[in-house]
């Protein structure tokens, strides 16, 4: 065995033996329990960070651990490969996507290989590959034919100048992210999955799965079931005059029916048609319509919006005062919820009494809440809690639910209204106006209207050689894509050039992996090996991604393509990485980006950073603080780096055991070259016992007090990693618990026949708990403490109770509940004699001050607490 550790050499020689093993294919059926555990599959965007280090080595551990508990474990992986950063990069390049995308796959998956992740390379899926998302096209049809898959208008972001559409994220402070153009909304056809279908199921099924509470809240809260009314403000005489809408008012839904005798005006969405109605004529509302039309079209934009109105001078009228209602144009109401109208009650919501107060509307409380007094001079949280009725007419002294109750029943009689169950989840549109992702599988013809593309000329293969210019997609402007015929009449037509959401791709990968290379979407193999035993990725993923594979898992069930009701029966969320960011302003006014290593920091006496300056020339540089590791504020760590310098194995334990793995991770270099120094120590004690020979495990029963204490440490320390590892997910505290492990075995002095049988025992299995985390330089130390055996072979260590029993316990002593020292006491002893050893402790004697004890408290194996 040679002396030092030297991972350069190590790593590629296991990973060779590992690739020629063909360690890591893991059978579609066997004896043993399944054990599927999959992270998330990553965008290929060139090279893999250290958060995808820390994820794949949470997954590796998993995967090491459960195959030597006996389970047939899975660990796949594959690359979410469209999207618009491809197409960014190709302009930028001047390369088509595919090109990019799959030399980053290539690239990456040599990252992932020199890391020594335990992936069964066999069941690879690129989603970009047309093997891959002729599946998403086939079952797009299926969901289709089953009405899950609908065609109608929806609202997009345009930028007038590239005549094209932007993704939320191209819209920077109401401008298109490239031409700078103010960007309007506009309406256009798009292909949606009605999600909404599946909501109450979505919502009733999180209860069961085993994911953090928090990420169960969030998609509940994105789900949004209310209970409430819904009622029709009729139109007023004038204003049904000139709505030729057909409709007799407008609908609202209200989870505050029992306000309902507070609405003092009404507000629809600008793109509603009684607002076009009314500005017709009316240059000053067409204008602010016009104005509203500009900027993005997300949600949580309109929520932090300066909230803004104009009246339209049409009025609706109150079902039951038959007051005029005047209704106003809202840039905050979104035509996308419900059918694009609120009633207004400003007592009672903060938003309504805003904007009361700003255009001098009528305030009307109609809700008493005991012990509060109400002012309209300014809003209140009290304004919104429950309460009694008031200023209600028939519905004065009412309770909350008893007001609601009564209206939804008075608005049932009159035949405007009643009770229902409202979501605010909204029906997932997946048409995308780009190039880089799935083509929609819809022949557009003149005579026939949308024809399905029949599944014998399915996949519609996207073209792989068209480079992007940011002025639309190039599926619109190449007549070798978009002209056919149609499959109906025969006639010409033109191919939909749209593309799906890349959520799509992403909602069902982990199925293909259980059924490679299936001439189905999906095989018996996937019946086996679904629902996944532990999914693993970041919080951000909480919502839009688990939700939609949700859904789409729901979808495949009802088609009889999987029995599944759920996809993943566990989730952990990890941490992300966290590094130091410093930059520079630049001449022309721009930010500059420099690595940590280039710069010299100064720190105060308690580390924290108090000035920077750039080695290169010795300028200050501004601290901005800790945040996520990027590549443009260059504050990332390149795992090649590591590996070259320190070794795969170093990068993973640092990874592992800076925190528990749900939390941040903030990147130290000390830190690193720590758990360097940490596996040369664990190497040189290896060479150090074998200097002698690889000795017997079978320890002799009449050992030393030292030796026994040893086997104890080593055992305990064996539960406690099984649990660490199975149950708690705490790699870091499994790593403190081995470290302080061999810390006691560093100790030990004793050479004797009967120390090196503890020593042998203790080496193994210590290398055998470690082995999850660092399996290259395990799988080497193995190959010399145990030669003609392999690592991967190996079960979990089995923990011996016989070295659990102990000849003597050490028990914390306290005087008055304050630490004072420590008790060695027989494990046999009764509480009488533990009372009296305490009580004839020196230290103990001390601090009783020649006091008479009043009580003694005796928590048996832990603490005595003598109380004076």
């Amino acid at each position: 065995m040679q002396a030092q550790y030297h991972p350069r050499a190590i790593e590629p020689e296991v990973q060779r033996q590992w690739v020629e093993s063909r360690a890591f294919a893991a059978p579609d059926s066997s004896p043993k329990p399944k054990y599927y555990c999959v992270s998330m599959l990553p965008y290929p965007s060139g090279k893999l960070h250290m958060g995808h280090v820390r994820n794949y080595t949470i997954n590796d551990a998993l995967y090491h651990f459960m195959r030597m508990k006996g389970f047939n474990v899975l660990m796949p992986m594959g690359w979410d490969a469209f999207g618009l950063p491809a197409e960014n990069a190709a302009m930028a390049n001047g390369v088509p996507p595919a090109k990019w995308t799959w030399d980053n796959i290539a690239y990456m998956k040599k990252q992932c290989q020199a890391l020594g992740f335990a992936i069964d390379w066999s069941r690879e899926v690129a989603t970009c590959s047309p093997e891959y998302y002729r599946w998403n096209q086939w079952f797009f049809l299926r969901m289709r034919e089953k009405g899950i898959v609908y065609k109608k208008t929806g609202v997009v972001n345009w930028d007038p100048v590239d005549m094209t559409v932007l993704a939320n994220e191209q819209v920077i402070d109401g401008r298109g992210w490239r031409t700078g153009a103010v960007v309007e909304k506009r309406e256009i056809p798009m292909w949606y999955m009605r999600i909404t279908q599946y909501a109450d199921e979505l919502l009733d099924s999180l209860d069961g799965l085993g994911w953090p509470e928090k990420v169960k809240q969030m998609q509940r809260n994105w789900i949004g079931r209310s209970e409430g009314v819904e009622f029709t403000l009729p139109y007023a005489p004038e204003t049904s005059a000139r709505m030729k809408d057909g409709k007799k008012g407008l609908k609202v839904f209200t989870t505050r029916a029992d306000t309902i005798m507070g609405i003092t005006f009404a507000a629809v969405a600008p793109e509603h048609p009684l607002a076009l109605e009314a500005a017709r004529g009316n240059p000053k509302l067409a204008a602010f319509i016009e104005e509203c039309g500009k900027g993005g079209v997300r949600e949580a934009e309109l929520a932090t919006l300066e909230k803004k109105g104009i009246p339209t001078g049409l009025f609706v009228v109150h079902p039951f005062t038959q007051e005029p209602v005047e209704v106003w144009v809202g840039n905050y109401v979104l035509m996308a919820y419900g059918e694009g109208a609120v009633m207004a009650v400003p007592g009672h919501d903060e938003r309504d009494f805003a904007f009361a107060k700003k255009y001098g509307l009528a305030i009307r409380p109609v809700i008493a809440v005991d012990g509060q007094l109400y002012s309209t001079d300014e809003w209140q949280p009290s304004y919104e809690m429950p309460g009694r009725n008031v200023n209600s007419g028939k519905y004065d002294g009412l309770e909350q639910k008893a007001a609601i109750d009564q209206v939804a029943r008075d608005l049932e009689a009159m035949g405007l209204g009643a009770k229902r169950v409202q979501y605010r989840l909204r029906d997932w549109g997946i048409s995308r106006q780009r190039y880089w992702g799935t083509p929609i599988p819809i022949v557009l013809c003149a005579k026939c209207g949308d024809v399905a593309v029949p599944d014998d000329e399915l996949p519609v293969v996207l073209p792989e050689n068209l480079v992007p210019d940011g002025s639309g997609s190039p599926l619109a402007k190449t007549p070798s894509f978009y002209e056919t015929k149609c499959p109906k009449c025969g006639g010409a037509a033109r191919r939909d050039t749209d593309t799906m959401d890349t959520f799509v791709d992403s909602a069902w990968y982990f199925m293909r992996y259980a059924s490679a290379n299936a001439k189905t979407m999906v095989d018996e193999r996937a019946q086996y090996w679904m629902p996944l035993d532990m999914y693993i990725g970041g919080i951000e993923h909480a919502i839009l991604h688990l939700l939609y594979a949700r859904f789409w898992t729901k979808a495949m069930r009802d088609m009889g393509l999987v029995k599944v009701d759920e996809p993943f029966a566990n989730l952990l969320t990890q941490g992300m990485v966290l590094n130091h960011i410093f930059s520079r302003r630049t001449a022309k006014g721009g930010i500059e980006y420099f690595a940590p290593e280039e710069i010299d920091v100064a720190l105060d006496a308690e580390g924290n950073v108090t000035g920077a300056t750039l080695k290169s020339d010795g300028n200050k540089v501004d601290y901005e603080g800790i945040g996520t590791m990027s590549k443009s504020k260059r504050n990332g760590v390149d795992p090649n780096d590591m590996i070259e310098r320190y070794g795969a194995d170093t990068a993973r334990f640092y990874v592992m055991q800076a925190s528990p793995p749900s939390d941040t991770v903030l990147w130290s270099d000390e830190s690193v070259e720590g758990s360097f120094k940490f596996l040369r120590r664990l190497w040189t004690m290896v060479h150090d016992h074998l200097k002698d020979g690889v000795a017997t495990r079978d320890a002799p029963a009449d050992l030393s007090k030292d030796l026994k204490d040893l086997r104890f440490k080593l055992h305990k320390t064996i539960e406690k990693v099984a649990d660490d590892y199975g149950r708690r997910l705490q790699f870091n505290t499994a790593i403190a618990a081995v470290r302080e492990l061999l810390n006691l075995y560093g100790d030990l002095q004793d050479r004797s026949p009967a120390a090196r049988a503890v020593a042998q025992e203790v080496l193994e299995d210590a290398i055998l708990l470690l082995s999850p985390i660092v399996p290259h330089v395990c799988t080497a130390l193995w190959a010399e403490l145990r030669p003609g055996t392999r690592l991967l072979d190996q079960p979990w260590p089995a923990v011996d109770k016989s070295a659990l029993v102990q000849d003597q316990v050490e028990l914390v002593v306290q005087v008055n509940g304050k630490l004072r020292g420590h008790l060695h006491v027989p494990s046999s002893a009764t509480r009488e004699q533990i009372e009296a050893f305490a009580l004839a402790d020196d230290t103990v004697q001390k601090f009783m001050n020649g006091q008479k004890a009043k009580k003694i408290v005796v928590v048996p194996g832990r603490l005595v607490n003598v109380v004076v």
